[in-house]
């Protein structure tokens, strides 16, 4: 699946929408990845009630959601507004890495690690954790099979900063070697990907809880705005 186009002036009669979860209570600055028991914060819960009034008069008629809890906490707001029962699905969940657990904060940090800098030596695939390419290729079944359970409509999946924008640049046909501060990916934003039939004619992109993200944090990927989810 690659953005075409040759459609690009058609109306797009279905739009899956790629929700990232909101901001995760997380003051140890642990880099939690697929670990259970990391639950949106405060201020996380008033993102995805945010994104949901954002979305809630679109034609939205199915929602996905990665099953770790802080991707559900987010699709919650909006299902109890659309009235729908969201689909946990494995396809749609953070990537795996060799770091879960480890820390960002403090005076040792995963990157001032000595133990961990042989895992470093590959940013292409990566070496330290689950290939691009197999994010892209479970992304993009859950991308059609939401684009099929909705056709005609609008369908949202609650998935994370990585598995999102790691699928958008395969869509955009730029590489996935890229530095983590320059992802377009903030908390509870929506990456909109608009089809006619079964092209994908446009890619467009919104932060409905921007407001949200304190200024500072916003360009920074350990931070409220750059979690490393």
């Amino acid at each position: 699946m690659r953005r075409s186009d040759s459609a690009a002036a058609a109306t797009p009669d279905t739009t899956v929408h790629l929700l990232r979860h909101g901001e995760v209570f997380n003051p140890d600055g642990i880099l939690y990845g697929r670990r259970d028991g990391f639950h949106l914060s405060d201020r996380g819960v008033a993102m995805a009630e945010r994104a949901a009034k954002a979305l809630q008069d679109r034609d939205i008629v199915h929602l996905v959601s990665s099953p770790l809890e802080r991707a559900q906490e987010t699709a919650a707001p909006l299902a109890v507004a659309k009235g729908l029962t969201p689909v946990l699905d494995d396809r749609v969940i953070e990537s795996w890495n060799d770091f879960e657990g480890m820390s960002f904060k403090g005076p040792t940090t995963v990157l001032t690690n000595p133990r961990i800098w042989p895992k470093l030596w590959n940013p292409r695939r990566p070496s330290w954790g689950e290939p691009f390419t197999e994010i892209t290729t479970r992304m993009l079944e859950a991308i059609g099979s939401a684009r099929e359970a909705a056709a005609g409509h609008e369908a949202v999946i609650v998935s994370h900063q990585l598995p999102i924008w790691t699928v958008r640049l395969f869509i955009e046909g730029r590489s996935y070697l890229h530095d983590p501060r320059s992802r377009q990916c903030t908390l509870c934003s929506l990456t909109s990907l608009h089809f006619v039939g079964e092209e994908l004619t446009q890619v467009s992109y919104s932060e409905p809880a921007i407001d949200l993200i304190p200024v500072a944090d916003r360009d920074d990927p350990f931070s409220a705005g750059g979690q490393t989810d």
